[in-house]
């Protein structure tokens, strides 16, 4: 039987072709573009399912950050002193504690993307980089909600004196928050993508992203190192510029250092991990149901 011409624009147009990716550089982006309805999809998910068959349901969006806040005030701000003077210790912990517990469980729950996630992935086919692409939208919400919570307590300190002195760099918060997703997505993509052979890295990460914290001025001020020899070495954590610069927009000078040549250092090392992870992940997807 013979088709019309209208009955085979109609078949053109829901036809869809898979090509297998055949260089490091071919990322389709595009691609991407056309699956952002999964996307929403995913971050639905994974939001539900973080709280479900909780208590407190969101609620733990806060309570989690409180908890290291309340910590980090008693240890480090009260016994060992070590939080700035003229700023409440408890908002100045609270603002770097909420920035790095999005970066931290970011790149903790991507870097098991394809262990995690291997039984949908062997069935389907769709862009994998939408899993850990809605993994990071996903800990925004949370970082939503505890931006919120820290916005009322940053009020109310604000209007009672406690001498913080925010400024113009509050305009840099969303960049900052997106440099911090890029970073988190970068290095949880080139994990992942190495535990899909190297099981031992996926055992390391929780670990390594708490040694990771020590080292940036989450519990401390960056300006303990001030005329240290390892000062240049410190900066040059790409999260250190970001969290003292999310500090120093909010609470102003004397809570936190600004150092823009460190700082664009930190976004080219940004773009760098950002650019490599994809290559690498975009590499290792076409052949991960071999190894996980």
């Amino acid at each position: 039987m013979k088709k019309t011409k209208k009955e085979a624009v109609v078949v053109r147009e829901f036809e869809t072709t898979i090509q297998p990716k055949n260089g490091w550089f071919d990322l389709q982006l595009k691609e991407m573009w056309k699956y952002r309805d999964l996307i929403f999809l995913f971050v639905k998910r994974n939001f539900v399912s973080q709280y479900k068959q909780t208590v407190l349901g969101p609620a733990w969006a806060l309570i989690q950050p409180l908890l290291t806040t309340f910590v980090f005030t008693f240890v480090f701000g009260g016994i060992a002193g070590l939080a700035p003077g003229g700023v409440n210790s408890f908002l100045y912990y609270l603002c770097g504690t909420i920035l790095w517990t999005y970066f931290g469980t970011s790149l903790t729950m991507i870097s098991s993307t394809f262990i995690t996630n291997s039984n949908i992935l062997g069935k389907v086919y769709f862009p994998r980089m939408v899993m850990p692409v809605s993994t990071v939208i996903t800990n925004l919400i949370s970082l939503g909600i505890q931006f919120v919570f820290f916005l009322l307590v940053w009020l109310f300190f604000l209007l009672t004196g406690e001498g913080m002195a925010p400024n113009l760099h509050l305009l840099w918060l969303p960049l900052l928050v997106i440099q911090t997703s890029f970073l988190a997505l970068g290095f949880g993509i080139i994990i992942s993508s190495l535990t899909t052979k190297y099981r031992d890295l996926s055992m390391l990460v929780t670990f390594g992203v708490q040694l990771w914290m020590y080292a940036t001025p989450v519990a401390y001020p960056a300006s303990m190192f001030a005329g240290s020899r390892f000062y240049d070495l410190f900066w040059c954590n790409p999260m250190a510029p970001i969290v003292e610069t999310f500090r120093y927009a909010l609470l102003g000078p004397g809570a936190a250092q600004l150092r823009l040549p460190y700082l664009l250092l930190s976004n080219v090392v940004t773009l760098v991990v950002l650019f490599f992870g994809a290559v690498l992940f975009n590499r290792v997807e076409k052949n991960f149901m071999d190894t996980v």
